[in-house]
């Protein structure tokens, strides 16, 4: 989301956003001389709340919540994105105190937008009004370029947020990224949206996934977890994505439900009590079985509810799984040098390599690999369609 700050010195609104490369920041207005400071910090604060009630529309999207019947959380999502074009009236003209009461909008973002409002004409600067009202506008737009994939200009700041849902054009865009290159640039991070990323990086690890147990006779499902073996790896979530896919769970699912389960972990929410009583059960017959003892103590005892960051599950899950195509390859690269005339790996004569010959032989390795998983996941593309 967007922060508002005030600049004491210079008396002046200002905006500032996170981007995959660090923050930006943008003069919004002038503020009036002499104006309370605790006013003025109260306008900065109402403006942050309501750029967060906008991105959670982003966030947390209708098409994400399933049933859309009236009073359903998918209805509610609805109803308040649909206050977007209520959001500059109700600045300009907000709900004042009125007979000792005032009306409360039920609305998150329209109420937000009225406290705007409200912060505005205690400050009484009609230039003032203009500005903000104008910079709602904008604000309003990026999450509506975000919505419709385009991340550029101040919609940017969307690849810092999980979102329950992945846009088609930012999936696409992000298969492009990693058909030109499987080990995953550094564009996935600053420019794709995280959930979409993921959702094609889920594809592409499973491509690399197959070519790395054709090579070393593994289970798909399980090479990553045995490349943990050669280095140490994240391989929990990798091995349950690539679980779910070989299940016949398509990449999009996969991905938005692991993101949309830590999401609501950090909403405070249990997402699913049955399979959190499942996971307890079998963690107290594992201590029983490796403790001997009938009556646990638990106490010291911590279980994750997600496996993912609930502060950032989306880039959480997007590293792991790009990581996981490491994984793979470290795999493969151990039974592919023979197959491929790499005679001195085959001969045993590894160790007499310099730095330079060394260095080529693992970028042969790598661009073999990466050729085989293109051709592995352009022959599964309809899976991530």
């Amino acid at each position: 989301m967007t922060r508002y700050c005030v600049v004491p010195d210079r008396h002046e609104l200002m905006a500032t956003w996170g981007t995959g490369e660090g923050d930006l920041a943008v003069g919004i207005a002038a503020l009036p001389a002499g104006a309370d400071t605790g006013r003025l910090l109260g306008l900065a604060r109402a403006l942050t709340q309501l750029s967060s009630a906008a991105w959670r529309t982003y966030t947390h999207p209708a098409s994400a919540a399933g049933s859309l019947e009236p009073n359903s959380e998918g209805w509610r999502r609805e109803e308040e994105r649909m206050h977007f074009g209520e959001v500059v009236e109700a600045i300009t003209r907000p709900n004042l105190p009125s007979g000792g009461a005032m009306t409360v909008s039920y609305s998150s973002l329209l109420e937000s937008a009225h406290r705007v409002g409200r912060a505005l004409h205690h400050l009484d600067d009609p230039q003032l009004v203009k500005a903000v009202a104008a910079e709602a506008a904008v604000e309003l737009a990026a999450v509506e370029n975000a919505e419709l994939g385009d991340l550029s200009g101040r919609a940017q700041q969307a690849v810092l947020l999980s979102r329950e849902d992945a846009s088609p054009v930012q999936v696409a865009a992000a298969d492009h990224l990693l058909q030109q290159d499987p080990f995953g640039s550094g564009e996935l991070f600053i420019g794709i949206d995280p959930t979409a990323a993921a959702v094609a990086a889920a594809h592409w690890l499973a491509a690399a996934a197959e070519v790395a147990a054709e090579a070393s006779g593994q289970d798909p499902t399980q090479v990553v977890l045995e490349a943990d073996n050669i280095e140490a790896l994240p391989h929990e979530t990798p091995t349950l994505v690539l679980g779910l896919i070989n299940d016949g769970v398509s990449p999009h699912e996969a991905v938005t439900s692991l993101v949309r389960h830590a999401m609501h972990v950090t909403d405070g929410l249990l997402p699913d009590p049955a399979a959190l009583r499942e996971q307890l059960e079998g963690l107290e017959e594992t201590l029983a079985e490796y403790t001997g003892e009938d009556e646990l103590d638990l106490a010291g005892v911590a279980l994750r509810l997600t496996p993912l960051d609930p502060q950032r599950p989306a880039r959480d899950l997007l590293e792991d799984l790009i990581t996981g195509i490491h994984g793979c390859w470290l795999l493969h690269s151990e039974h592919d040098s023979l197959d491929h005339g790499d005679e001195e790996a085959a001969t045993g004569e590894v160790e007499e390599w310099d730095e330079e010959q060394a260095e080529q032989h693992q970028n042969r390795s790598r661009e073999r690999f990466a050729q085989q998983v293109r051709e592995t996941a352009n022959r599964h593309h309809d899976r991530l369609i």
